[in-house]
């Protein structure tokens, strides 16, 4: 169900002042931020007396700040707000209040952040300031001392603006040195061990109330776009999942139509400010204003997002993140689509056998729901489908039945949040055979598809609505399933009761598509495979009822060998040249399956039956209903 994205930002900041998480799907231990102000949780003393210490965003009502955006992703992860706390806080050491896992500081160039992970965090009165280079606290850094990093943890990068704030960029060959030394934190973590990280691209220093209008307005633009090629462009050399966060392309598009963002449209957003520190307060917006609201607003002050703005940033991470959480049960989905044919068969085969010489012919309708359960790297979801299938067997001697059948199946995937919806066509067939002599039976079936991804639509939140990038693409499917049994009943007894073993496989591969947008949102996304090899043992049973009505039923519980958490391959369509791989679903390694049926004969060789079939893993339930007609002739 969704929430309101009204309530979005309010309820990440009650939350937050409470310490409480949110449930969500999350495949990381904990998130760890380096950075500068646009990052930094708190970490100098608010002299305004706020106990959460100063932020570099705008103030709230009560006096408190807004979050800032890795404390309002940290939340929609689930994190605590103690763990989304600064870590270098002389505030902590002062109540007692333990660190945090923030290690984000105001004033930080990118040799200062690199410092904080490999040397001694320090926080320090930056440049500008009263008291500037004041040392109010400091610690070893991060991996300080041959410390080594949390490989299932999160990690967040911001940082060169203040090489640029404070002079030590004034050329292009400074610029891709900044870049290269923010790119060298991500190395270090690399190196200490990290496995995820998430980092910022520059925004546009030109677009902020700072240099907009002034000479410094387009050679702080090429600037800024030189640092980020060359961040870019080492990121690339790095061996770990690094998801760079095109900033600068999603504010562009938040300034180009603002009223998609929430934002005022009828003002000026790069001019203008909230607080009207070191900038021109907006008149109808701003602080002093008689309409206050930092969320029609970009900027806070000179330089520094609002909540508008953070929450923004937040979103968009978050959007990535959550993305293999959704794609990664495409396969799924197809798989679920093998299984229903199969089930389809299986109830074909419970149907009389016609007689040596002849055929039988088949029509079959159903409809299948799916429910996927969230997982700490999947997203809750609910699937609906329906199907036709037709087919025929001709018995070939006592002991043999052949045939053919073909299902086209039509599915529909709703799942996560802000239900993304993702639509699947199915063109299966099979060809199969049955054996029975004395008590002994078998059975086995192959099949083979084209799989169709016409409408793949990922829904998520971003700011105060929601975004859906669109695409399409094709897949392949095949499969093979036997059974072999023994029934206890003797020959021609009006009741059945058989134990069997059975094997299965299947294979689907998705082929990689483009989401069609060219946004900052926009996901490329890399093939997928999804094996599944299964061995199960199962009791089958039927009754005849009455003279021309049967009654049947099974039982089986199966094993899964391939259950590793899946993952998928990723880059934006803006950057297509920085891939990263998340995880996403993990198969449940055991799963019970039943089917309960009725075969009613109309007429001598015709013959109507319908079925109801039952999965059920840890994570997954699927179920199915059909009607079939088959005609001897």
């Amino acid at each position: 169900m969704r929430t309101p994205p009204f309530l979005r930002t309010f309820l990440g900041m009650m939350v937050l002042a409470s310490g409480q998480a949110m449930a969500s799907p999350n495949p990381y231990s904990t998130l760890m931020v380096f950075g500068d102000s646009l990052s930094d949780a708190g970490q100098f003393p608010d002299l305004a007396g706020t106990a959460t210490g100063m932020r570099f965003t705008n103030r709230n009502a009560d006096g408190t700040y807004a979050p800032v955006s890795p404390m309002i992703l940290g939340n929609r992860l689930g994190f605590s707000g103690a763990e989304l706390g600064p870590s270098t806080s002389p505030v902590n050491t002062a109540t007692g209040m333990p660190d945090g896992n923030n290690w984000a500081v105001g004033g930080y160039t990118t040799q200062q952040i690199l410092d904080s992970i490999t040397d001694t965090s320090k926080v320090v009165i930056p440049p500008g300031k009263p008291f500037a280079g004041l040392v109010i606290r400091e610690r070893p850094g991060y991996l300080a001392n041959g410390l080594r990093a949390d490989p299932n943890a999160l990690y967040y990068l911001t940082g060169g603006g203040n090489d640029f704030l404070q002079n030590q960029v004034t050329s292009p060959a400074d610029a891709a040195a900044a870049g290269g030394r923010l790119a060298a934190s991500a190395q270090a973590l690399q190196q200490g061990g990290a496995r995820y990280m998430m980092v910022w691209l520059l925004p546009d220093l030109g677009q902020t109330p700072n240099y907009s209008g002034s000479p410094l307005q387009g050679p702080l633009s090429q600037l800024s776009a030189v640092f980020n090629q060359s961040l870019v462009n080492q990121l690339r050399q790095i061996d770990a999942e690094i998801i760079p966060l095109n900033v600068p392309a999603l504010l562009k598009e938040a300034l180009t139509s603002p009223g998609e963002f929430g934002l005022a449209t009828d003002q000026d957003l790069v001019a203008t400010c909230y607080s009207g520190d070191s900038c021109r307060e907006n008149t109808r917006y701003g602080i002093n204003s008689a309409t206050p609201d930092p969320s029609k607003l970009l900027f806070n002050d000179a330089v520094h997002p609002t909540i508008a703005g953070q929450q923004l940033i937040a979103d968009y991470g978050y959007s990535i993140l959550s993305a293999p959480w959704e794609l990664t049960l495409l396969p799924e989905m197809a798989q679920a689509g093998i299984r229903a044919q199969q089930d389809e068969l299986r109830g074909q085969w419970q149907t009389p056998w016609q007689a040596i010489g002849q055929w039988q012919a088949i029509v079959a309708a159903g409809g299948q729901d799916l429910d996927f359960d969230s997982q700490s790297s999947s997203a809750k979801g609910d699937g609906r489908g329906y199907n036709l299938t037709v087919g025929g067997s001709y018995r070939l001697n006592e002991a043999w039945r052949v045939g053919l059948a073909g299902g086209v199946y039509r599915q529909t995937l709703e799942v996560g949040a802000q239900d993304s919806r993702y639509r699947l066509n199915s063109y299966l067939a099979s060809a199969f055979a049955q054996f029975r002599q004395d008590r002994w039976w078998a059975d086995a079936a192959i099949t083979a598809g084209h799989l169709d991804y016409s409408d793949l639509k990922r829904t998520f939140a971003l700011g105060v609505n929601d975004r859906s990038e669109k695409g399409d693409t094709d897949g392949e499917a095949w499969a093979v399933t036997g059974r072999v049994g023994f029934d206890l009943a003797q020959p021609g007894s009006q009741w059945q009761l058989a134990p069997f073993l059975s094997a299965d496989y299947a294979r689907v591969k998705v082929d990689g598509y483009d989401e069609r947008s060219d946004r900052a949102t926009a996901l490329g996304v890399d093939d997928q495979e999804r094996t599944s090899r299964r061995l199960g043992a199962g009791l089958l049973g039927s009754v005849q009822v009455a003279p021309a009505t049967r009654l049947f039923a099974e039982v089986a519980r199966e094993h899964e060998f391939e259950h590793d958490r899946q993952d998928v391959t990723l880059h934006l369509a803006s950057l297509p040249d920085n891939d990263f791989t998340l995880t996403g679903y993990q198969p449940d390694s055991n799963l019970t399956r039943a089917s309960l049926g009725v075969s009613q004969q109309l007429a001598p060789g015709l013959n109507l039956r319908g079925n109801y079939n039952w999965r059920k893993s840890d994570a997954v339930t699927q179920q199915g209903v059909s009607l079939a007609l088959s005609l001897d002739f």
